[in-house]
């Protein structure tokens, strides 16, 4: 039996999706057909990312919503949609984001900046202190989190995870719960936000929190825009209570010009490129939770709809 599978999803990405999906799926021995666009009352599955689509009521025969993205917060209150919404987890972006944030925890914790952009003529030996010596601070310990929690610790920085659910990473300090936000935050010489964005998470680094941190400290934000209260971040930054902040996502994207972002001198903005979904590896997930629905598996990487994520 032909398996329909409907791609919605920026349209850049079809030529990109297309053939990788159909290789793989031929592989599987699975039967498809893969278009842009079907009658939804026969449509199996669907692979998304945010593109138009928001009335799931007319797709009477769907089995799933395969996300291309970590994120599903533009779909996961989505009332219409009552079938099983499996994110995006796969090698290839959780590779991307550890050497996107080891790099940038290096960056810091070397004092890579000062020789990029300062000590002109200005022989200053300021030797940094070994990893072993400096306190790493992530929030967030999903698939993302702990990847760059086990890649840092693996370099011998002290590493702490915190999370809302309790978790257990071997040669990380695993915290959780509101007590344990503030112990994380206490001795944080850097902070890195990988957690999800949902109305829970949203400003989790607010006044309050921020004045947690040592003075000085750093904060690296690939995860989500919201989860920085940004009023509250500049104000940090302008008494010198957050040291720097290299932030990478943002509540409105492009990131507007006239943002005090872009000209803050103790601010990097990196234009939402810490990790992107590899089609390559993506593809491969995408297939597996097909062919993981056609055998009446369990899908893999489903969200939960209570907690967003």
């Amino acid at each position: 039996m032909t398996v329909n599978v409907m791609f919605s999803a920026p349209p850049r990405l079809w030529p990109v999706y297309k053939p990788l999906l159909e290789n793989y799926l031929d592989e599987m021995g699975i039967d498809v057909d893969l278009k842009t666009g079907f009658s939804p009352d026969v449509v199996d599955y669907v692979v998304y990312a945010p593109s138009g689509l928001r009335d799931f009521t007319p797709f009477t025969r769907l089995k799933a919503v395969l996300s291309l993205w970590a994120g599903v917060e533009s779909i996961a209150d989505n009332t219409t949609l009552t079938v099983p919404l499996a994110r995006m987890v796969d090698h290839g972006l959780t590779q991307g984001m550890t050497e996107w944030v080891v790099g940038h925890v290096l960056r810091y914790h070397l004092g890579i900046d000062a020789h990029i952009h300062g000590l002109k003529g200005e022989w200053r030996q300021d030797v940094p202190p070994l990893a072993s010596e400096r306190a790493v601070t992530i929030l967030g310990l999903g698939a993302l989190g702990q990847a760059a929690a086990v890649a840092l610790a693996a370099l011998g920085f002290r590493v702490t995870g915190w999370s809302r659910s309790a978790r257990d990473v071997p040669g990380v300090t695993c915290l959780h719960g509101g007590d344990g936000l503030k112990t994380a935050l206490n001795s944080a010489e850097i902070v890195v936000l990988l957690l999800p964005s949902t109305p829970a998470t949203e400003n989790t680094l607010n006044a309050e929190t921020l004045a947690l941190l040592p003075r000085g400290a750093r904060i690296i934000n690939p995860g989500r825009g919201p989860l920085i209260d940004d009023t509250a971040l500049l104000a940090a930054l302008d008494s010198g209570h957050v040291g720097h902040a290299t932030l990478d996502v943002f509540r409105t994207e492009p990131l507007p010009a006239s943002h005090p972002y872009w000209t803050h001198p103790n601010v990097t903005v990196t234009p939402h490129i810490a990790s992107e979904t590899r089609p390559v590896t993506a593809a491969k997930v995408i297939c597996e939770n097909i062919r993981r629905g056609e055998a009446g598996e369990p899908f893999l990487h489903l969200v939960d709809r209570g907690l967003g994520y």
